[in-house]
This record gives structure tokens, sequence and C-alpha cells, in this order.
């Protein structure tokens, strides 16, 4: 294997789901269709290197800034829901029950990482839930001990602006069997029961 090819491999490799096998079956397909697969696939992440950015509102990627979201009238600005990143925002977008908009914290609090609260978009996040039109911050952050140490200080850094601060529910999943849960996500269904 050439040189430039096995580049191709190792930097395909560092992508989360692919390890070396899967990156040396992406590289072939992509050289067996070169104008099917590599070109295409050559354009689009040029383009994206051009033209997307992070939105200097909410912190998430788009191609304008301001983004889409944080332009878009039909959206429920008083509503902010927090998410750690990217990807979080894109799967609630992905269910359409969501029409307020977001917040990207770029990650959750971990001393063990050395991520502290300025490493965090925390301050432009305080800023924007103080606005007047702003009545509720959603706290959309994993289950996770880091995620659950963010939630807890973004509770408190927001204590003072004014809004309702609220977290996702957690609990059994939608076609979920008792027996197959762990017992943290049995113990949170139980806390957060509501009458049927």
């Amino acid at each position: 294997m050439g040189r430039e090819i096995d580049a191709l491999v190792h930097v395909l490799a560092r992508l989360p789901g692919l390890g070396p096998r899967s990156a040396r079956r992406a590289v072939l397909q992509l050289l067996k269709r070169r104008d099917t697969l590599l070109a295409p696939l050559i354009e689009a992440l040029a383009a994206v290197e051009r033209t997307v950015r992070r939105c200097s509102v909410c912190g998430t990627l788009d191609t304008s800034d301001p983004c889409a979201l944080c332009t878009d009238g039909g959206r429920d600005h008083s509503v902010i829901c927090v998410v750690e990143e990217v990807a979080d925002q894109w799967a609630l977008e992905r269910t359409g029950a969501f029409r307020g908009v977001y917040h990207v914290l770029g990650g959750t609090l971990s001393a063990l990482d050395g991520v502290g609260p300025e490493d965090l978009a925390i301050g432009s996040l305080v800023a924007r839930a103080c606005r007047p039109d702003v009545t509720e911050v959603i706290l959309a952050l994993n289950a996770t001990v880091d995620g659950q140490t963010t939630a807890y200080v973004l509770t408190d850094r927001l204590s003072g602006a004014g809004v309702t601060v609220s977290r996702l529910a957690q609990g059994v999943p939608l076609g979920g069997e008792l027996d197959y849960l762990d017992d943290g996500t049995l113990t949170a269904a139980l806390k957060a029961r509501r009458p049927w």
C-alpha cells in the first residue's frame, strides 16, 4: 500500500466508529468508485471546510452566523435547550418535538480531563438567559456523573437569571423492559413517576 493510501486509512481510522480494518475497506471502496464516491466526497469535504463555521450565538455548526435556527422567526426564542455537543442538538432536532432554540456547551465539566467552567460556553448561556424574553432553560445533558455535575453548576449560575430551569425526564425508555434496565434508570423512573 502506498504512502498516500496509508495516510488516508490512518485519517479515516481516527473517525468515531471506524477502526483500521473499516477504514481500509472504506478506502478501497472510494478508490474503486472514484467517480461516484471519491470525487463527490472530496467536493463535499472542501465545501464544508470552506463554509461551515460555529454560530456565535448558540455554538452550533452552520454555513451562516448566526445560524439558521437562531434566525428562524418561527422558533420559540423564549426557551433555550442546553446540550453538550452539536450531535446532541442534531438528535433533538431529528425528533421535531422541540421548537425553541439551543445552546451548545462544547462538553461537560470534568475534573479528570481538566475541563472547567471557563472551557465551556457557560458565560454566554447565562448572558442569553438573562435577556427579558427568555423564560426557560432546559438542561438536556447526558445522565453521566460529568453531565449531572455540569447541570448542578449551570442551575447555580442561572439562579439569578429569573428563568425556569428544567431538565429532561429520565427513566424507563419507550419499549423498555424493566428486567433489562440498570438500577440507576429504575431509580430515576421511580423518583420521576407521575399520575396516570
